[in-house]
């Protein structure tokens, strides 16, 4: 950790938190896709659902290859859904590309083509939940809304509650802390939902946080009590990719997007050691909709 002593400073309030992370935001922020003027809700609704689980070096030249194919929501929502697994392709998490298929379909179906900005009318959209809901809102809209990610929790509990780690996520609690930082323009509101996001992305990591380099390094708590260890419920830590089922799941997506046919149930049984696993995996992908059962094997949904 790059580190100088704490002044043990009391924490500052939180308009002057907030007015200091966004002024450091416009000057410092990533040029990323996303935050350029007149991309667009649409390019933003694509953006957060591969941004999911994904990293940002990742997504940016696949986002610029989806738009370009289908640059609307009626574009995406005319082809069939296989074709939206098929190019979601080593991003990871298939059933995404599913369900921004159907939510094209429903914003070209019920918003006339139009992203909608209302929180509620994003929610019954598939695969959009509070997160993403929010994000749009706000980010394609400028609507005052707390939008809470990992980065978001990160550094609240650091620089509010004196945390090294954020408890595991409660959407009750965490948007109450946001909100709490929050400003009241609108504007600035949104400003610095993405302030505070980019500050967890690239200063206040989770393994190398660089404090010295930090614009409210003075207001945090964590660092004003000396960066004490975390004690707290920690969450889950998800199980190794190697030999996983979602190991699994990938070999055999990767073979239903490259043949551009049936595949048949012989050839899938070669894709992997262990027959058990395989057909574990197989079943679960059956289940959530990304291998149709076919007369001679296994094709995407059409």
């Amino acid at each position: 950790m790059n580190v100088t002593p704490a002044n043990h400073t009391p924490p500052v309030n939180s308009a002057t938190v907030s007015a200091t992370l966004n002024a450091w935001f416009l000057a410092n922020a990533r040029d990323l896709p996303w935050r350029r003027d007149g991309f667009g809700a649409w390019g933003i609704l694509v953006s957060e659902f591969m941004l999911q689980q994904t990293p940002v070096n990742r997504v940016i030249p696949r986002l610029e290859e989806w738009l370009a194919r289908w640059p609307t929501p009626a574009d995406l929502a005319a082809v069939p859904p296989g074709e939206a697994v098929r190019a979601w392709s080593s991003l990871g998490y298939p059933r995404r590309a599913l369900w921004l298929h159907a939510a094209a379909v429903q914003i070209t179906e019920f918003h006339g083509g139009v992203v909608p900005s209302d929180l509620d009318d994003l929610l019954a959209l598939t695969g959009i939940g509070d997160y993403t809901a929010r994000a749009v809102a706000a980010f394609a809209y400028g609507h005052r809304h707390p939008v809470v990610d990992t980065n978001t929790r990160r550094v609240i509990a650091r620089a509010i509650a004196g945390a090294g780690e954020p408890a595991p996520p409660s959407r009750g609690r965490d948007l109450e802390a946001m909100g709490r930082l929050l400003p009241e323009s609108a504007h600035e509101a949104a400003l610095f939902n993405a302030a505070i996001m980019e500050l967890g992305a690239v200063v206040c990591t989770s393994r190398s946080p660089q404090c010295d380099l930090c614009p409210i390094r003075n207001a945090c708590a964590w660092r004003a009590a000396d960066y004490p260890e975390y004690t707290g419920i920690r969450k889950t830590v998800q199980k190794k990719f190697e030999g996983s089922d979602r190991q699994v799941r990938g070999l055999i997506m990767a073979e239903l997007r490259g043949a551009h046919r049936s595949v048949t149930d012989a050839e899938i049984m070669t894709l992997w050691p262990d027959p058990a696993q395989l057909r574990r995996a197989l079943a679960s992908l059956v289940t959530d909709g990304l291998a149709i059962p076919a007369a001679d094997g296994y094709t995407l949904p059409e």
